[in-house]
């Protein structure tokens, strides 16, 4: 058992853990995840006509995340912010790769060359967050907790937005919003939620496999669930250097440029929320070395999802739910999480299974996930008291930011790529809060004077 258990966790961050509650711990992370780093590749593939390469995609989404989960966790050389830093496809980077990519298709590039520009733009991308992290000094100044905790919060609410999503049926479903659908995540929340209110430690370590497996277990007695063979023709996918080649354009490579940079203010909030939830330092040399690393961490994964042939890898949000939920927050498990990412992703089939768990279970134990997201936010964010500077601040970047976000045809008049980049809360909030941040001035901060007779009075009496 952790020191930390006094502090809320059962495992603190360097804690050694066994491996049976590590796997358990790990695989509750990639339940979490998974659909996460499957589904841009997944949309990416479909729209712009790469079908026969999507399963390859997916195989090699898997890969590259476990590999740069590994060295998050491992934390090799400064290099990784050594904890549980689940590494994925940010969506932020999906309009911006898709406009690319119809770009070079209406130049009449076969889908080997489209994916030849989009991994070439990539790699060179790729050393933005590698440069920021050289400058994370001056970065703390300008991403203050107030800043921080308004990125942190609305990165939450969107995600949230997801599980709900998830909960009713899932995109286009045809059942959406449907009784059975509803029950199936009420179901799943109320297990995970029983269960980690729990005393036992192993109750609490399990409870979101625990919660999954009911709601799975109900929705194939309700019909929800009817498990199809794995359709990949390969037992094992082994990947492959530059398997589309290289090219490169300053058109396609701008936007994915400043994508780059917004996935770093993200980063920065993602690994501010794990460091709190962790029970870590949010401030000092130790937490500058943490984002430090983090981020180039995040640079280096993004290099090896273009040379493998994935899509930029930034530190998603999913993983600080699940340390919350079940209290370990071994950067072990992080290992362990990583090798498992990059066994799904040699072995196929496996990951064709995890797919087919029901949207309404997924949503069920996501919500509470994700919702300890938002939370970590508002503690990052209210560390300090709110001045009217401060409130003025949140009010605005959440206003324009979950407004642009509810009311997408607010931007459609304007061009494509400002449609793309900032049709997004956290983009849009997130900048609004750094900006306001940089411009407000600081408000003086009143000085009570304590008349000396009274202090006098006051230190006699002591």
């Amino acid at each position: 058992m952790s020191q930390s258990h006094e502090q809320g966790l059962l495992y603190g961050l360097d804690a050694r853990i066994g491996p049976v509650p590590a796997f358990f711990a790990a695989l509750q992370h990639l339940l979490a995840s998974v659909v996460g780093i499957i589904t841009p590749p997944l949309i990416i593939g479909s729209v712009l006509g790469l079908q026969a390469y999507i399963p390859y995609l997916i195989s090699m989404s898997l890969l590259v995340s476990g590999l740069g989960t590994f060295l998050q966790a491992r934390r090799f050389f400064g290099v990784g912010a050594g904890m549980i830093c689940l590494q994925g496809t940010s969506f932020a980077f999906l309009g911006v790769l898709l406009s690319g990519g119809l770009m070079v298709k209406a130049r009449g590039g076969s889908p080997e060359e489209i994916m030849a520009m989009l991994f070439g733009c990539n790699l060179v991308a790729a050393l933005i967050p590698i440069l920021i992290s050289r400058c994370v000094g001056p970065l703390r100044k300008v991403l203050t907790p107030v800043v921080t905790g308004t990125v942190i919060t609305l990165i939450g609410i969107s995600l949230i937005k997801v599980s709900i999503t998830d909960w009713a049926g899932g995109h286009n479903a045809r059942d959406f919003g449907a009784p059975g659908n509803l029950a199936l995540g009420a179901l799943t929340l109320l297990v995970i939620v029983a269960l980690n209110r729990a005393r036992n430690r192993w109750t609490r370590l399990v409870a979101v496999v625990a919660g999954i497996v009911v709601g799975c277990i109900a929705a194939a007695l309700t019909g929800h669930l009817q498990l199809k063979a794995p359709d990949h023709s390969a037992a094992l996918v082994l990947p492959a250097l530059f398997k589309f080649g290289f090219a490169f354009d300053w058109t396609i490579f701008l936007p994915i440029a400043l994508v780059s940079v917004i996935a770093v203010i993200e980063a920065v909030g993602d690994l501010t929320a794990n460091c709190l939830i962790s029970q870590q330092p949010i401030g000092g040399t130790a937490f500058q070395q943490r984002l430090q690393g983090g981020i180039m961490a995040d640079g280096v994964s993004c290099l090896l999802a273009a040379i493998f042939s994935a899509f930029p890898n930034t530190t998603f949000a999913q993983n600080n739910g699940v340390i919350q939920m079940t209290g370990v927050a071994s950067r072990y498990v992080g290992m362990v999480l990583g090798l498992m990412l990059v066994l799904l992703g040699l072995f196929p089939a496996v990951g064709s299974l995890l797919q087919q768990i029901p949207p309404p279970v997924l949503g069920g134990a996501t919500i509470v996930m994700f919702g300890s997201v938002v939370a970590a936010g508002i503690r990052v964010m209210t560390q300090t008291p709110l001045g009217r500077r401060e409130m003025l601040i949140v009010a605005v970047s959440f206003g324009v930011g979950l407004g642009v976000e509810a009311v997408p045809e607010v931007l459609k008049q304007l061009p494509p790529l400002i449609n793309t980049l900032f049709g997004h809360a956290v983009t849009t909030g997130g900048l609004l809060a750094i900006l306001l941040n940089m411009v407000l001035p600081e408000e003086a901060r009143a000085v009570s004077v304590v008349p000396a007779k009274a202090l006098s009075g006051s230190e006699e009496q002591a």
